[in-house]
């Protein structure tokens, strides 16, 4: 069945989704399986979201699932075929290592974690879009696009949404997950309150010769700044580097180059199969309702990669929030999902601030700490419990 064609939208509809990323189908699904009427809307085109490399497609930057979000998977899918879908989509790994260059420093290791998913889910933001748009259509559901929301005007009883061609949607509730930009926030007047990191970012997909090989996420540190080196299906590396001066669209020398320099003598990088440069932000929403408004996701919240914390804890803010509105319980959704923004973002720029610093007495001290704090059984668990976010439960 081909499913090309807009779907009109239909006149009104109890809750308005406006994005159809992981947040948005997070919660779709979940609103699904409660029986609320809703309508997901999405400006791209089906397909817009596809592997690196693919013709006419725009690749997306998170690539790892953890333990809690795919313990929300079991509950939007009981059965359990929605995670096996994702597991077998991607590389479950067990451990996250520190680095000073190639000289490991610490090891972090999630298979004592007391939960059923006691690894990091290495696998890419559209194979996890292709599950959960997979388990929204078997429960009926679908997603309108493409439909650009371009003004939300609420009232009394209810909100009115206005796309790019003029068509108009009437809801009782709209959620915002439409991302950093989002059109749901600036309608409804919230501040987005943070600022953005000086350092630009390099991402690059790649397959090369990695002397730690497919079995950890390594974090190394350097004068020049971090990097992440994180294995991929099909035998490729994601590639995260900060870096102070990058080209747009970085080539396979310049990577090849950043590699020498980052981990000298463990990568061979034979092939460049997706790069690009972006700049981060830390910022989260003053409030994540106004009125018959809300938000989730990146409309929320956006922090560094550090950690691979970002769409996490977006799927989990859409299956909270879809379950605050079956329940009615808005003001619990904002009570208990926005602290937990806060807190990593706290985290992830704490991670990012340690492992960017320039200061040669501080990076020394920091190499020096990192060693003997790994020793501490205490403190392994509690950084491992913290990256695999099942302390948001």
């Amino acid at each position: 069945m081909t499913r090309t064609a807009a779907l009109p939208l239909p006149a009104r509809t109890e809750v308005a989704v406006v994005g159809a990323g992981p947040t948005g189908l997070a919660l779709a699904v979940t609103l699904a399986e409660a029986g609320i009427d809703f309508v997901l809307l999405d400006r791209q085109a089906e397909g817009a979201n596809t592997p690196p490399g693919s013709a006419g497609g725009t690749p997306t930057r998170a690539a790892v699932v953890h333990a809690r979000t795919l313990e929300v998977l079991d509950e939007l899918d009981p059965s359990g075929a929605l995670t096996a879908d994702l597991v077998g989509r991607g590389v479950p790994v067990s451990r996250f290592r520190i680095r000073d260059g190639a000289r490991p420093l610490a090891a972090v290791d999630f298979d004592g974690l007391p939960t059923a998913h006691p690894y990091a889910l290495m696998v890419p933001q559209y194979e996890t879009e292709a599950v959960l748009l997979s388990r929204l259509r078997a429960l009926g559901g679908e997603v309108h696009r493409p439909y650009e929301v371009t003004a939300v005007a609420q009232d009394a009883d209810g909100a009115t949404l206005t796309t790019a061609t003029g068509e108009t949607l009437r809801a009782a509730h709209v959620v915002g997950a439409d991302g950093m930009h989002s059109a749901v926030r600036g309608a409804a007047g919230i501040a987005f309150e943070g600022s953005a990191y000086g350092e630009s970012f390099v991402l690059a997909d790649v397959v090369m010769d990695w002397a730690p090989g497919p079995h950890e996420v390594t974090l190394a540190f350097g004068a020049a700044g971090p990097t992440v080196i994180a294995p991929l299906p099909g035998g490729r590396y994601r590639i995260v580097a900060a870096v102070a001066e990058a080209p747009a669209e970085p080539d396979l020398a310049f990577v090849r180059d950043l590699m020498d320099e980052r981990v000298p003598g463990q990568a061979a990088v034979r092939e460049l199969v997706w790069s690009s440069r972006f700049r981060i932000h830390h910022r989260v929403a003053a409030a994540y309702r106004a009125g018959r408004l809300l938000l989730a996701g990146d409309a929320a919240h956006v922090h560094s990669p550090a950690g691979g914390q970002g769409m996490n804890t977006g799927i989990q803010d859409g299956y909270a929030l879809g379950r605050a509105l079956a329940t009615g319980d808005l003001d619990g959704y904002e009570a208990r999902r926005r602290p937990v923004a806060r807190r990593v973002v706290a985290f992830t720029h704490r991670m990012t601030r340690a492992a960017t610093t320039r200061n040669p007495v501080l990076r020394t001290a920091r190499n020096a700490l990192l060693p003997l704090l790994a020793r501490i059984p205490a403190l392994r668990d509690r950084l491992a419990t913290e990256l695999a976010e099942l302390n948001y439960r």
